[in-house]
């Protein structure tokens, strides 16, 4: 038999797009996760027993495993040994009176009988090698993240040399920017000071206008002495 890695259930998860599940197998030597499809029967099967939650009646591998031990077996380890088109095989492996049992089956219904029974999980190596899945460093993730939330802690980490030569190109925008402000501001000034002149001939015009009007009230003909 190809050489056995022990591994354990993960997580189960759900397919967005249709009624399957996946569960998520784990290497307890390395960080490599083999993901499995299986149906949703089998996944709520599982799931009842990893919780350990009691029911009123036996299921369908709660039947098979009381079967097995009233014959005089029991289960030694199950074990996930072939994968041929997308599908993997797998085989429950029993001992009775001395004898070496090994039944071929899905690998969902093997894990449903080994969470049952507290039994070991294996894979095949050469499944993980060619089906596994190894996550990015977590070291690594992490820089990403911090650089990308935290741009002022990034730029303090890697800072500029300050030697380095920085290209001309690249301040024409800026430079043509402070231009176009610099003659906002001088438009601005010139117009504010437009306005003030204006206002001062209107206030000029209308001291003439009030003088004149006073004269008109005052004629030398009507002056009386007190």
């Amino acid at each position: 038999m190809a050489d056995l890695v022990e591994a354990t259930i993960d997580s189960i998860r759900m397919s967005l797009t249709s009624q399957q599940r996946i569960i998520v197998l784990k290497d307890i030597t390395q960080e490599r996760y083999l993901p499995i499809w299986i149906g949703p029967y089998e996944s709520e099967s599982i799931s009842i027993a990893l919780q350990e939650i009691e029911i009123s009646r036996p299921q369908t591998h709660d039947l098979i495993k009381d079967a097995i031990v009233e014959l005089g077996g029991s289960i030694t380890r199950i074990i996930i040994n072939e994968l041929k088109d997308d599908i993997f095989y797998g085989v429950v492996e029993i001992v009775q009176k001395n004898k070496k049992i090994q039944l071929d089956t899905r690998p969902s219904d093997a894990l449903a009988l080994a969470v049952r029974t507290h039994v070991p999980i294996f894979i095949a190596e050469d499944i993980l090698l060619s089906a596994s899945i190894i996550p990015v460093e977590e070291e690594y993730i992490s820089r990403e993240i911090d650089q990308n939330e935290n741009p002022i802690t990034a730029a303090e980490n890697n800072p500029l040399d300050r030697n380095e030569e920085i290209d001309p190109d690249r301040l024409s925008v800026f430079e043509e920017y402070l231009k176009n402000l610099d003659m906002d501001n001088d438009l601005s000034d010139n117009e504010e000071r437009s306005d003030e002149e204006d206002s001062y001939d209107d206030e000029d015009e209308d001291d003439e206008n009030n003088d004149d009007d006073d004269d008109d009230d005052y004629s030398d003909g009507n002056i009386n002495a007190i």
